[in-house]
């Protein structure tokens, strides 16, 4: 066992068209009225881009995106799950 345990603070620099997406599981509804369900028979998710590799066109960090829940890379940063997806991968803005 460590006797000084340290956090170690860890980021992603996706390369290339990657995305990093930080989950978020709540059910939302947008000012258009989508309703975006939380459950886990939903076959889409929600998450907040927090980084995005030089080719990943139309996105940045801050957008709010859906994705398909079997999609990417599932992570783990500090605590925080995250996913890693291609840009491709990813079906919509959430325009709140």
């Amino acid at each position: 066992m460590l006797e000084d345990p340290r956090l170690i603070r860890i980021s992603l620099d996706p390369l290339d068209d990657y995305v990093v997406v930080e989950t978020t599981d709540e059910e939302a509804e947008t000012r258009a009225g989508l309703i975006i369900p939380a459950s886990a028979e939903a076959q889409c998710r929600t998450g907040i881009v927090t980084a995005a590799g030089p080719e990943a066109d139309g996105v940045s960090p801050g957008d709010k995106v859906l994705f398909p829940r079997e999609a990417g890379y599932d992570v783990r940063l500090g605590g925080t799950a995250a996913k890693l997806l291609r840009r491709r991968d990813l079906i919509a803005r959430v325009v709140d």
